[in-house]
């Protein structure tokens, strides 16, 4: 076990550094660590000493893999009491984090350099200065291990140019630097040798000054290169059809894009394409965040979140045994219980008032 903590917060030259420190595990956020990046934020929020809030990820693998999905299929696999169980305690606190980030009063800069995943998203996407580089791959791929985009990651997807969000969603696709920034997830493409010196710029410039010494153009998108197929797939009110008109497209794209979409949780399918659709229209990123949190302690008791962190991470055997198998097999009875209200146990966030 190492004695190194999981995270490193530091205030100096007017910035609020927080450094995730897991780079064995591609800074996998867990419980604690969400909890310290939520007490930095608000006391720094309120402190003259910090004008700049500045988030990397330690080693050379990425910003932060996701959430500790290890530590989460063991809670659901153990049966947990639902939205009283660690697991919801952590998402509780986790969303309330992304929230916060997407609202926060001060320049929030956070390197998306590597891989970026799920609850990475989540501590980057909503951020004021989001930068990636030539070694960025972001994307949201729960519906690979039997769950659904959390961490505000469907009002995201949800916002992105046309469709290409639900392509995102559905096939679990990466994103490049290019990608990210098509799509909004990003701000400003930096070359990766150019963040020490960003970073240090940072100490003396502001935000804005400092990220205009060294972005560059971003490189194109291959995300939007395909949107026009893309647009005309995924437009479809429903996963079935949304892979009979990409298996009909001639873009062969199209087919590889319906063979990934066929490969994940039936049931996640169909409880992401409403998730996605209901944040579309959402009000605003804390109502979204709302339901999120029904739906993700909705999968704590599903068979497909244990099943497909097994086979992905566990066993390694990429060969997860869906239940419901097919889409045909998913009634709109158990999609509609993924969104039942948890009466006092409901996350209950509202925008402040000070920034409505």
């Amino acid at each position: 076990m190492s004695s190194e903590p999981g995270i490193l917060i530091d205030k100096r030259d007017g910035l609020g550094l927080i450094t995730l420190n897991r780079p064995k595990a591609i800074n996998a956020l867990n419980h604690e660590m969400a909890l310290a990046i939520l007490g930095a934020l608000r006391e720094w929020a309120h402190d003259d000493d910090v004008r700049t809030v500045v988030v990397t990820g330690a080693g050379e693998r990425g910003l932060c893999a996701g959430g500790d999905i290890v530590a989460i299929h063991d809670d659901a696999k153990n049966g947990g009491d639902g939205a009283g169980c660690a697991t919801a305690a952590f998402w509780r606190d986790e969303y309330i984090l992304n929230a916060l980030i997407g609202r926060y009063t001060k320049p929030y800069v956070v390197v998306m350099d590597g891989i970026v995943m799920g609850g990475g998203v989540g501590i980057s996407g909503h951020g004021s200065h989001r930068i990636v580089t030539e070694r960025s791959k972001i994307g949201m791929p729960e519906v690979g291990i039997g769950f659904v985009p959390d961490v505000g990651g469907t009002y995201l997807l949800a916002h992105t140019p046309g469709e290409l969000g639900t392509h995102v969603a559905l096939t679990t696709a990466r994103m490049s630097a290019g990608d990210a920034i098509a799509a909004g997830f990003a701000d400003y493409y930096v070359p990766s040798e150019s963040i020490p010196a960003l970073l240090d710029t940072l100490r003396t410039e502001t935000a804005d000054i400092a990220i205009a010494k060294f972005a560059t153009d971003a490189p194109g998108s291959e995300l939007l290169a395909n949107q026009n197929w893309i647009d005309a797939c995924y437009s479809a009110d429903s996963v079935e059809e949304i892979i009979a008109r990409l298996q009909a497209n001639p873009a062969p794209e199209a087919a590889k894009a319906a063979t990934d979409v066929l490969g994940k949780s039936p049931v996640a399918l169909k409880v992401t394409l409403r998730s996605l659709r209901a944040a579309r229209a959402a009000s605003s990123l804390e109502a979204v965040l709302n339901e999120e949190y029904r739906v993700s302690v909705a999968a704590l008791s599903s068979h497909d979140l244990v099943e497909g962190i097994r086979a992905q991470v566990i066993d390694k055997d990429r060969n997860p045994q869906w239940s419901p198998a097919t889409l045909a097999e998913v009634t709109a009875a158990r999609v509609d219980a993924y969104f039942a209200e948890l009466g006092e146990r409901e996350l209950g966030l509202t925008i402040p008032e000070e920034q409505q």
